[in-house]
């Protein structure tokens, strides 16, 4: 059975969709004006376990998971600016990045992927739905939502009105009502992308475009929402407001679900600190299957230390599981079933750490077994590895990783040289045989069953 924390209820609870045969999941996706941070991505791989445990559980057409793209927004409009170009220009740049990143992460593409821009009508048409029935009002060009017309305003993030007015910064402004007041729509700004309104010439504020999205792709109630903990106050907050308010429902997500922050070194990551680390720069160094795996070490809604150290430890734990498959290559097997023990652990919750350890109980099994049940094991890794994302590459391409045929043919060789040389237990030689291969660049790494290599990271 399937259990997942709820933000809203603050206990694990049961996963129960309204519908079985369409599950609905939304994930607050990208501002398109830069290149994602590795923040932005740990929501894109935990969600993804998610995408694809939900799929393993309903099958893959029963579930629809929509990631949405923000752009149009005040950095983009910036960016643009600044550029002297349209806003497509850059909005197209940064998410061919962001697919190129996330992909190279093992992420699978959602189901669903609406533009904000494609939806004015929509977000249109609910701030009217708001207008009339008492929830939002017009004041000198604006229409802002009315805080004070939705006694549950704060009920997500168990705040107070008074509360969430200390503790975030809002706008203050002489045409709101009430200090917690936020915007819907509002006028554009010179040279500012600008739509046609009941209201005014202008744009629409954040918080709408993710509501009329949902309502547009998905209908309301949705089964899960999730996102960054930062998203809890003010934008999900909002959100649930405007989408419960335009249609006077009791739901908009059955479930609501965030991870939690990641840190640099101990140091919130922010880009005043200059601490801030781009995958698309760190792709070309580390093998995105090892920055998934980095993100994925521990628990989704526990906040996550990004060091050096963390991403050494990655990659030699894929190390040792592809040094596994590495040594029964030549065993071929079918698309299995991912193992019970996999499943049970991700659906505790996604408790990932567990199910990494149900990762090495299977690769120690596959290791000591033989004959058809070596098989079996295999299929069994490879298939729990893939309900994760991990180990869709070949074993001898892991390890040589960027290493060109000339490299690969000599470091076999010294290999073969330096096993004969240990039989004979000429040590010197080969400890000189490791010696060449550390100047080429090489990192061997002895085991039970053989040497495994791979190049090191570039420095």
């Amino acid at each position: 059975m399937l259990k997942l924390y709820d933000t809203m209820t603050r206990e694990k609870r049961a996963f129960e969709p309204a519908d079985p045969s369409r599950v609905t999941m939304y994930v607050c996706g990208p501002t398109v004006y830069g290149y994602a941070h590795i923040g932005n991505a740990r929501p894109v791989v935990v969600f993804d376990v998610l995408f694809r445990l939900l799929r393993q559980t309903y099958g893959d057409k029963a579930v629809v998971y929509a990631r949405n793209v923000t752009d149009v927004d005040d950095k983009i409009n910036k960016k643009a600016a600044d550029e002297g170009v349209d806003i497509k220009v850059i909005t197209d740049r940064y998410l061919e990045a962001y697919h190129a990143d996330m992909d190279a992460l093992g992420a699978l593409r959602p189901t669903l992927e609406p533009h904000a821009t494609d939806h004015i009508a929509a977000m249109q048409a609910q701030i009217g739905q708001l207008v009339e029935r008492g929830h939002a009002y017009a004041a000198e060009g604006h229409v802002l939502f009315d805080t004070q017309a939705f006694p549950e305003y704060g009920q997500l993030s168990g705040r107070n009105l008074d509360e969430m007015i200390a503790g975030a910064r809002v706008e203050v402004a002489p045409y709101k009502r009430h200090a917690a007041d936020f915007v819907l729509w509002k006028p554009s700004k010179p040279g500012e992308p600008v739509w046609e309104s009941p209201w005014g010439a202008g744009r629409p504020g954040w918080h709408i475009e993710c509501s009329a999205m949902i309502e547009a792709q998905l209908g309301l109630p949705i089964d899960i929402h999730g996102g960054g903990i930062d998203l809890v106050f003010p934008h999900h907050e909002n959100e649930l407001a405007q989408g419960r308010c335009a249609h006077g429902t009791d739901s908009y997500a059955r479930y609501w679900m965030h991870n939690g922050f990641l840190d640099m070194s101990g140091e919130k990551m922010s880009k005043s600190l200059g601490n801030v680390v781009i995958p698309h720069d760190l792709l070309k160094t580390v093998p995105g299957e090892v920055l998934r795996w980095a993100l994925l070490s521990g628990h989704y809604r526990a906040p996550l230390d990004w060091t050096p150290e963390l991403i050494e430890q990655s990659r030699r734990n894929l190390d040792r599981l592809y040094g596994a498959l590495q040594r029964v290559q030549d065993i071929e097997v079918g698309e299995g079933e991912p193992p019970a023990a996999v499943v049970e652990a991700l659906s505790d919750d996604l408790n990932t750490p567990k199910a990494y350890a149900e990762l090495f109980a299977l690769a120690k099994i596959l290791e000591l077994s033989k004959g058809a049940e070596r098989a079996a094991a295999k299929a069994d890794l490879l298939a729990a590895g893939n309900l994760m994302g991990f180990l869709s590459a070949e074993p001898d391409a892991w390890f040589a990783g960027a290493a060109d045929d000339d490299l690969r043919a000599k470091v076999e060789v010294l290999l073969e040289q330096r096993v004969a040389a240990r039989a004979a237990k000429d040590w010197p030689k080969a400890d000189a045989i490791r010696g060449e291969l550390d100047a080429l660049g090489v990192v061997v790494m002895d085991g039970p069953a053989g040497a495994t290599w791979r190049l090191k990271e570039p420095a």
